[in-house]
This record gives C-alpha cells, structure tokens and sequence, in this order.
C-alpha cells in the first residue's frame, strides 16, 4: 500500500476511502475541526468532514484513535498548528451536542 503524502499546507486530512463514518475521530477533537456531514452513499449516512482544518492544534488524538487509519496529522515539525481558543473549544463542543454532525450556518 503506498503512504499517503501530505497535501500541502494542510494540518489534517482523511482518506475517505477508508473511512467508514464512525465518528470516534469528532469525538475525541478538543478544537472542533472534525464533523460529521450527510453523505447519501455512505453506508451510516454520514461522511467525515474537515470544518476548521485553522483551528487543529496537531494533538494527533484523532489520527490516534481511528480504527481504520484513515484521518493523518501533519508532523509537527512540518506544520505550524494552532493555539486552542475558546473558540474552538465552544465549536467542539457544539458539535459534539449536534450528534457530531455539521453545525447550521
């Protein structure tokens, strides 16, 4: 299997062929950058989405807890990450209170 590369300037990414929407990656987010977002084709409906990929601070515990290896963190050493705000924090928490999905504009 080849190593996915890192796209250029992007603190977090997904593989979304191999992400099967359990949604164990939004829950562990302390910055609010993951959510879940409809996806018809999806076999639960819904799909990973990146909604604030500024805000990542590069804590790995989504990379980390993935069962299926398919959410990546840039190395710190290669990315500048974010601070935590309160910002932040309130969107996680948003989200996690939405059932991990996709706040309303």
């Amino acid at each position: 299997m080849a190593i996915m590369e890192a796209p250029a300037n992007t603190p977090v990414w997904v593989d979304t062929n191999r992400c099967k929407a359990c949604d164990v990656c939004v829950s562990v987010c302390p910055a609010g950058v993951l959510a879940m977002k409809p996806e018809p084709t999806s076999t639960l409906g819904a799909m990973i989405s990146i909604v604030a990929s500024e805000s990542c601070i590069g804590c790995t515990d989504c990379e980390l807890s993935c069962p299926d290896f398919a959410i990546y963190v840039a190395d710190k050493k290669e990315f500048k990450f974010a601070k935590l705000t309160d910002e932040a924090k309130a969107r996680g928490e948003a989200i996690k209170n939405n059932n991990y999905r996709v706040l309303s504009a």
